[in-house]
């Protein structure tokens, strides 16, 4: 993925909300695809982070057409740890690129197959033996260890 915005110039460095914003707008292109490959994983994080409510899986694709920028704001939010976009808006104005923790923007930095672990203590368990560093993904986590 790239999430570079075209708003920027190449040489303007882009704040660590501008990132989860770009991510936000390729998520939210994503959960509207007619592709089931690209809008269910999407749309299965917005119900699992309580972003949209009260439908099932099926009947959110059918309806996908409801989904907002907001709720997919919201959804990674939730995914790092906050209770609102508002809150991890705030936040992210005293962060850089490196401390952004949400695994869609560190994905695009790993260039190779990634450890995945049940929880993420057991993650944890491998960093002395693997290195990198551990991302939870849902309930699950994900060793990003950086390329020999």
């Amino acid at each position: 993925m790239h999430f570079a915005s075209p708003n920027h110039s190449p040489a303007a460095r882009l704040t660590a909300a501008d990132l989860v914003r770009s991510l936000a707008r390729t998520l939210h292109r994503a959960a509207a695809s007619e592709s089931l490959a690209n809008s269910l994983p999407v749309l299965r994080r917005l119900l699992t982070t309580r972003a949209l409510r009260g439908l099932s899986l099926p009947e959110l694709f059918r309806q996908r057409a409801i989904v907002q920028r907001k709720h997919v704001l919201l959804m990674l939010a939730v995914e790092s740890g906050f209770r609102s976009w508002e809150q991890y808006s705030r936040a992210l104005t005293s962060m850089d690129e490196a401390q952004l923790t949400h695994f869609d923007l560190l994905r695009s930095k790993a260039g190779h197959l990634n450890p995945w672990f049940s929880s993420r203590a057991e993650a944890e368990a491998q960093v002395p033996v693997l290195g990198g560093r551990v991302v939870e993904v849902g309930g699950q986590a994900v060793l990003l260890v950086e390329e020999a």
